[in-house]
């Protein structure tokens, strides 16, 4: 039995900031390089990379090509690499949600946060998932799965979880 622990992370609205953002910083907009990160995302994922999960942070991330295209330079632009220790080669993505599942078995993956609840319910095979700053409806559309996540809040609550 391997016991190496691997966190997988999704990208848009964990990473990169989709709640209150105003049309002008709007990652769908022409202006997606001035959208925000999520408050503490860069800090506590260099601290995760770095201590518990030891190089071995993933980026999963379901989208079409033009948004994993924005994905990339937003990632390169706000210096996401340098700053979190988390390399390029770590950053997969995804055409459907389902596919995260066959993308976190093929890295080994023990851990995983995400947005939608939905997701994570394809990811009951992994040890610990976290609904990071969940949306009301897409919970009760999904709400036989809150029993398999741990929900969160902010990067802070969550690094103080995965940091124990």
């Amino acid at each position: 039995m391997n016991n190496i622990e691997k966190l997988g992370v999704d990208i848009g609205g964990v990473i990169i900031e989709n709640h209150n953002v105003s049309a002008d910083t709007s990652f769908m907009s022409k202006n997606f390089l001035s959208t925000p990160a999520t408050a503490d995302a860069f800090i506590e994922l260099k601290r995760l990379n770095e201590g518990r999960f030891k190089d071995r942070v993933f980026l999963v991330s379901k989208c079409g090509p033009s948004v994993q295209s924005k994905t990339r330079k937003w990632l390169k632009h706000n210096n996401f690499y340098e700053i979190t220790g988390i390399s390029e080669d770590k950053v997969h993505f995804c055409l459907e949600r389902i596919e995260k599942a066959e993308i976190s078995h093929s890295l080994g993956l023990t851990a995983f946060v995400d947005d939608r609840l939905e997701i994570l319910g394809y990811l009951k095979h992994l040890s610990d998932l976290f609904l990071f700053k969940p949306q009301e409806a897409e919970v009760e559309e999904n709400r036989e799965h809150l029993p398999l996540v741990t929900v969160v809040n902010s990067w802070a609550e969550l690094g103080t979880l995965l940091n124990r």
